[in-house]
């Protein structure tokens, strides 16, 4: 079924034009599974691990669904997708923005960690698409900037993320503010407890679609143990592995562990960025346009990254620190062989992490190999991570510098702005 075209699927010529322009011109196996239900306008729960595709697998239906209806009131969206981080957020909104362009809807993301204002311009102009993180989206409903009455279709996505995070009651609440009879489309990597509370109380009748076993690795991925003697061993391991051509994810369990070891990385030569949930919103993106672009090859980060930060060509997932559950193993190690291509991960386990480890492949379905490594300079490093090593210094953000202006205007110095003091004299006394 994976063989069949777009437009066998149903997919709207016009919307299989702008796939093809992108060079997307062969479902994914969850696509072609989903597609046809959820075109049909039925509600739909689909199970794809992360990298499979689950993002256009809803955006067509909800894009073909809206294209040619009534432009959406203020403040009153046609169509919600909810998406627990920013990131996914923004990347939804990458691949959306072509697909709504050509079919004439207009977008407006949502989410915390930046001013509301932009957010509330938007929805008032009236956007027919919303795509939010849920405490932000709950913040402008109770401000009276939206209202999500009129809404046509609702997608969750990462929906087992949400219920893991504790964003479960605030779906509910949101997803009880949408009409009854709207089309909903649950995408979720795994299927547990917290998603059937939501199918059975919000989906109509759901087809549900398993594109690939609920633990299954990606095919093409290695999955290596490196069995370190010592913790001191972890950076320059890791540096050897960073230095090789390609890109690098590394995760750590916590923000202050992202820092150091983006920091350590940086000593060593290796351009590093960090992303975790100190860093500001600007900062998020700054950093994740570096790694995109290749200005820095590693990207260390929290489990935040995890799910849906979708970056080409990562030739190697690194967890520096073992995860405590294999759910989240998954969906660390989903960030590379993404769509088809190969990738290696390589889990670090130190002596008192064996039993944990162990565990963690049983319950995550893989049978990794595992080697003891005494340093940098063994030869299994090379095997994982091939190719000539580099380490062109630490990444340095590009500042821009504001435009030059001619002497004497505007510098600050008050020789060269006669009535400085007395415009400071009526701020004083209020009078203008």
């Amino acid at each position: 079924m994976s063989q069949q075209s777009f437009s066998a699927l149903g997919v709207p010529a016009d919307l299989t034009a702008v796939l093809d322009h992108h060079g997307i011109t062969s479902p994914t196996p969850i696509q072609a599974a989903t597609l046809p239900d959820s075109l049909a306008g039925r509600d739909v729960l689909g199970r794809g691990r992360t990298g499979s595709g689950k993002t256009y697998a809803f955006l067509l239906p909800l894009v073909a669904r809206l294209a040619g209806g009534p432009k959406a009131k203020a403040g009153k969206p046609r169509a919600l997708v909810l998406a627990p981080t920013r990131e996914l957020v923004r990347q939804i909104e990458e691949s959306l923005r072509p697909l709504a362009t050509e079919a004439g809807l207009s977008v407006q993301t949502v989410f915390g960690g930046v001013g509301q204002n932009p957010q509330v311009i938007g929805l008032r102009k009236g956007a027919d698409v919303v795509l939010a993180c849920p405490g932000r989206l709950e913040d402008l409903i109770a401000q009276r900037h939206a209202d999500l009455s009129a809404i046509e279709i609702t997608v969750l996505d990462e929906a087992d993320h949400m219920a893991d995070l504790g964003f479960l009651p605030a779906v509910k609440r949101l997803m009880s503010a949408t009409p009854k009879d709207g089309q909903r489309l649950l995408f979720s990597a795994t299927l547990d407890k917290g998603i059937n509370v939501l199918v059975k109380q919000f989906l109509s009748a759901p087809v549900v679609h398993e594109a690939d076993s609920a633990q299954s690795p990606v095919a093409e991925m290695e999955h290596h143990v490196l069995h370190l003697s010592a913790r001191e061993q972890r950076i320059p391991v890791l540096a050897d592995l960073a230095a090789a051509p390609g890109r690098t994810v590394v995760f750590t369990r916590t923000k202050h562990g992202a820092k150091g070891v983006a920091r350590q990385l940086g000593r060593a030569g290796i351009p590093a960025v960090e992303l975790h949930g100190d860093l500001s919103q600007n900062a998020r993106v700054r950093n994740l346009e570096a790694f995109h672009s290749g200005r820095a090859t590693t990207l260390v980060a929290t489990d935040i990254a995890a799910r849906g930060i979708h970056v080409d060509d990562v030739a190697l997932v690194v967890h520096a620190d073992p995860p405590a559950e294999h759910k989240a193993y998954l969906h660390r190690s989903g960030r590379t062989a993404r769509a088809g291509a190969s990738g290696t991960v390589v889990t670090l386990m130190l002596p008192d992490q064996v039993k944990d480890v162990r565990s963690l492949a049983r319950a995550a379905g893989i049978k990794p190999t595992t080697t003891r490594v005494d340093g940098p300079s063994h030869p299994i490093l090379v095997e994982l991570a091939p190719g000539e090593r580099s380490r062109p210094g630490p990444y340095v953000p590009v500042v821009t510098q504001p435009p030059r202006r001619p002497a004497g205007e505007g510098t600050g110095n008050r020789k060269s702005r006669p009535g400085s003091r007395a415009r400071k004299r009526q701020r004083a006394t209020g009078s203008r």
